[in-house]
């Protein structure tokens, strides 16, 4: 048997979540870098700001291809301002058609303050029905406590916070070293926010 990692524990090992409440955006996601079995960082950035911190992206999967497809999301964005579904679906037939881009292993979560769309390699720009989506290892888990969690009384940050400290607690390549970016409400005051570690409960 092979003692490298393969693809799928590189496209798992982390978990990124988008939530759309109360007119705000927020994507969140966990520090932890993982190697087969082995941690080897717990407090990388995967939550990224584009055009001008109007656009939010977090990625799942090997870091190198991660960027480069965040890179070549940034020239869409700048290609069509504005226009962030043209600007995924250019991206997901690039990613899909290119011989290169064809090799990449990961997968994107972009969100503006009107959309969230989780972008593949496979030439998927899928857009959730309830505000909610998640990508990576503790995804399902980070999708299903922010889902309950919509109902209540709590704003997107704190939803994604909280969800993301319940996928930490069950899944073994999430932890709780988060970077959270958040676009407040258009009509909210201050300046876009952004944190890291911390008040995952």
């Amino acid at each position: 048997m092979p003692n490298h990692p393969g693809p799928d524990t590189l496209w798992h090992g982390t978990t990124i979540l988008a939530v759309r409440k109360g007119g705000s955006t927020v994507i969140a996601g966990d520090g932890q870098v993982s190697m087969g079995q082995t941690i080897v960082k717990s407090a990388a950035k995967k939550v990224r700001r584009l055009a001008d911190g109007r656009v939010l992206a977090g990625f799942a999967g090997a870091t190198a291809d991660a960027f480069t497809l965040i890179e070549r999301l940034e020239a869409k964005l700048e290609q069509y301002p504005e226009q962030l579904a043209r600007a995924c679906v250019d991206l997901a037939k690039d990613w899909r058609t290119d011989r290169y881009l064809r090799r990449l292993e990961a997968m994107l979560l972009v969100a503006d303050r009107g959309s969230i769309f989780t972008v593949t390699g496979v030439g998927d720009v899928l857009e959730p029905d309830a505000g909610v989506a998640a990508i990576g290892s503790g995804g399902n888990f980070a999708l299903a406590a922010a889902t309950a969690l919509m109902d209540t009384d709590r704003s997107a940050e704190e939803v994604a916070r909280r969800a993301m400290g319940i996928a930490a607690d069950i899944c073994v390549y999430t932890n709780r070293e988060l970077v959270v970016e958040v676009l407040p409400p258009l009509h909210g005051e201050g300046r876009p926010r952004s944190g890291q570690g911390g008040g995952v409960g």
